[in-house]
């Protein structure tokens, strides 16, 4: 099995869902079918959104679990949903979501590539009109380091 946390069939360039929770909902999936968390993580996240908001800004949210289901995560995993029309998360629009689970620390290279391109309005938009799951990881650089 790959050590790599992000990968392009990890990448999803046409999400379906169309609230916050879908959202949320999708991405876990995602993380349950790459046997990366527990089913139970899913919920985790829910929990996380409900208490503080994952909206990053310029587009991106970033779910993830709660401090208690750190048992939940069995290796280190990010997936990345992209929607055609912008959800509404808490008031503010995103059409990048990025469900991540952590294990050990060994998301935080992905995190950082991801901060670092969501604070370019260029890579934004890059990532936005990304026609397949190697653009999107060309824009965020050598993540799975």
């Amino acid at each position: 099995m790959s050590a790599d946390v992000l990968t392009p069939d990890r990448i999803i360039l046409g999400g379906t869902a169309r609230t916050r929770d879908e959202a949320i909902n999708e991405g876990g999936r995602l993380l349950v079918a790459a046997g990366a968390v527990d089913e139970s993580y899913v919920a985790a996240m829910h929990a996380r959104e409900a208490s503080v908001s994952t909206f990053m800004g310029n587009h991106l949210a970033i779910p993830h679990g709660t401090n208690e289901a750190k048992d939940a995560i069995h290796s280190s995993a990010m997936t990345l949903v992209r929607y055609d029309e912008p959800i509404d998360w808490d008031g503010n629009p995103v059409r990048v979501v990025a469900t991540i689970a952590g294990k050990d620390g060994g998301h935080m290279a992905v995190l950082q590539a991801l901060a670092l391109a969501f604070s370019d309005e260029e890579s934004v938009q890059r990532v936005l009109d990304a026609q397949t799951p190697d653009d999107v990881l060309a824009v965020l650089g050598d993540v799975n380091v």
